[in-house]
C-alpha cells in the first residue's frame, strides 16, 4: 500500500485538444452534468487526503488553483503529453512525494473508489501500476518516486504508454475509463446521462 498522504496527485490538464471539434473550443471547460468537463475527476478525488494536487495546464478557462491544485502551466503543449508529464512529476519531486497519481482532466467519470485500489496495490518506490479495462492500460496510473527520473526523461506524445504496457493492471469498467477526445465522445456521454447537446437536462 501506498498512503495517499504521501503521494501526489498530478492532473495532466494540457493537451491542445486538436481532436476535439478544432483549436477554438476549450474542451475541459465544456459542460457535462452542470460542472465543466475537466471538474469531474476534480470531485471524483477531492476526499482523497493526496499530499499534493498538481494540474498541468497550458490555455483553459477552468480555474484548477479554486479547487487547491498547485497549477503548473506547460507553455508548450505542442512538444506532446510527455512534456506536461515531466513537469507535474517534478513538482511531485519537489514537494517531496513518494508517489505521483497520474491521471487525465479528460476522463471525468473516474471514482475516488478506483484510486484506493491502485493505492492499496501499490508497494515500495518501484511501484507502476496502471488502470486497464481488461485489455487496454490507461491512466489513471501510479508511479513511485524511482521512476520520477524517467518519467522526466520522457519526450513526444506517448508519455508514459511504453512504461505502463508492461505494468500490473488494476482492472476497472470501460464507463469509468472513458476519456473524451472528441467532440462524438462527449456527446455520446451526455446521451447516456440524457443530456442535451449543452451537458443540461
Amino acid at each position: 500500500m501506498i498512503p495517499a498522504e504521501q503521494t501526489a496527485l498530478v492532473l495532466l490538464a494540457a493537451g491542445r485538444s486538436r481532436r476535439f471539434d478544432g483549436a477554438e473550443r476549450d474542451k475541459l471547460a465544456e459542460p457535462f452534468l452542470a460542472e465543466p468537463l475537466a471538474l469531474h475527476v476534480v470531485t471524483a478525488l477531492e476526499a482523497v487526503c493526496f499530499q499534493e494536487r498538481i494540474a498541468v495546464v497550458s490555455d483553459t478557462t477552468v480555474d484548477f488553483a479554486a479547487r487547491g491544485y498547485r497549477v503548473v502551466a506547460n507553455p508548450d503543449p505542442g512538444r506532446g503529453m510527455a512534456r506536461s508529464l515531466s513537469l507535474g512529476v517534478a513538482a511531485a519531486r519537489d514537494a517531496g512525494a513518494g508517489a505521483a497519481l497520474v491521471a487525465f482532466a479528460d476522463m471525468p467519470r473516474v471514482t475516488a473508489t478506483h484510486v484506493y485500489r491502485l493505492l492499496d496495490y501499490g508497494g515500495g518506490p518501484d511501484t507502476i501500476l496502471a488502470s486497464s479495462n481488461g485489455v487496454h492500460p490507461t491512466p489513471p496510473a501510479l508511479f513511485g518516486a524511482d521512476w520520477f527520473d524517467r518519467l522526466m526523461a520522457l519526450d513526444g506524445e506517448e508519455g508514459a504508454r511504453a512504461l505502463i504496457a508492461g505494468a500490473h493492471h488494476v482492472v476497472t469498467s470501460d464507463a469509468e475509463l472513458v476519456d473524451i477526445d472528441t467532440l462524438d465522445d462527449l456527446e455520446r456521454l451526455r446521451r447516456r446521462y440524457g443530456l442535451d447537446g449543452d451537458g443540461k437536462d
